[in-house]
């Protein structure tokens, strides 16, 4: 099987290798803007929030009452969270230029159809500079 598979690969025009590339292209962007969206960058001050973490961690350690000190390493466990959002450096501006450039071939290739970028959390605006078609169903369907 895997000889059939290379020389399939062998006789693939320049053409169809371009347009398998252009596709990984698109989908990776789709999915990094979308996992972005999903799991947005904090806009905190990474260093605000290392002194919140150790602010608690402190209150922590002063804390007699069981449940008391439950909720405080719940707080510095959320200012954790926070804190490794704000030290991802997700560069938010390059993955939506990157989805505006691939979502409308994107959309039209996979039956993608308006509503369920918008479920997803895409806003409007960007689907309508990436010039994605307010349809119902895709064309596709």
């Amino acid at each position: 099987m895997f000889v059939a598979e290379e020389n399939e690969s062998q006789g693939m025009s320049d053409e169809h290798k371009a347009a398998l590339a252009k596709g990984r292209a698109e989908s990776r962007a789709v999915r990094d803007y979308l996992d972005a969206l999903q799991n947005p960058p904090s806009s905190s001050d990474p260093e605000q929030l290392r002194a919140k973490v150790a602010e608690l961690e402190d209150k922590i350690a002063a804390e007699d009452s069981p449940v008391g000190k439950l909720q405080l390493v719940q707080q510095r466990l959320d200012v954790e969270d926070e804190l490794a959002t704000a030290d991802s450096g997700v560069d938010m501006a390059a993955l939506e230029e990157a989805f505006v450039e691939a979502a409308a071939s994107y959309a039209e290739r996979k039956g993608i159809a308006w509503p369920a970028w918008r479920e997803l959390g895409v806003p409007a605006a960007v689907l309508k500079s990436a010039g994605v078609k307010r349809t119902r169903r895709s064309a596709g369907s």
